[in-house]
């Protein structure tokens, strides 16, 4: 990513902040994430790490579509896909958390991790996230292929 690009998404990702400056304040000066509301810029779909890296790499062989932002949280163990707000929303799965209005995300800056939490894509900047139509499919096929192996690593 260019500096310009950089800039970009670090304005795009503190917009969604109740004090703009203050997070990119804390974000250059701190050593953690901010919290951020979800709801008005975009949701996060989080689910279990296995889950969302396999659906990751799924959505990654649509050659006509780049992935959106995605949020890694090593201590949870959970991925967190950004895509765009949806009140209506309901996602069915084992261990899905639909993070809409009223909650609040973890966030580091775009450039940097911060304690467990780091960027597997960081937001580019244009606002571009992930289609819940690709992701829905994505996280059906990567379910389907970890049902197959579960039974595989228990023998």
């Amino acid at each position: 990513m260019t500096n310009a690009m950089w800039l970009q998404s670090v304005e795009w990702l503190a917009a969604a902040a109740t004090d703009p400056r203050a997070c990119k304040r804390e974000w250059d000066q701190g050593s953690g994430g901010v919290l951020l509301e979800a709801g008005r810029f975009w949701d996060v779909l989080s689910v279990p790490e296995q889950l969302g890296l396999l659906a990751l790499d799924i959505l990654w062989c649509d050659p006509l579509q780049v992935p959106g932002p995605t949020l890694v949280d090593s201590a949870a163990h959970r991925v967190g896909f950004f895509l765009p707000p949806d009140p209506a929303s309901l996602w069915v799965g084992s261990g899905l958390r639909h993070l809409g209005k009223g909650s609040w995300v973890a966030v580091p800056p775009p450039y940097r991790s911060a304690g467990s939490l780091e960027w597997i894509i960081p937001p580019d900047g244009t606002g571009a996230l992930h289609p819940a139509a690709s992701l829905e499919l994505a996280l059906r096929q990567a379910n389907g292929t970890l049902a197959v192996l579960a039974p595989l690593s228990e023998e």
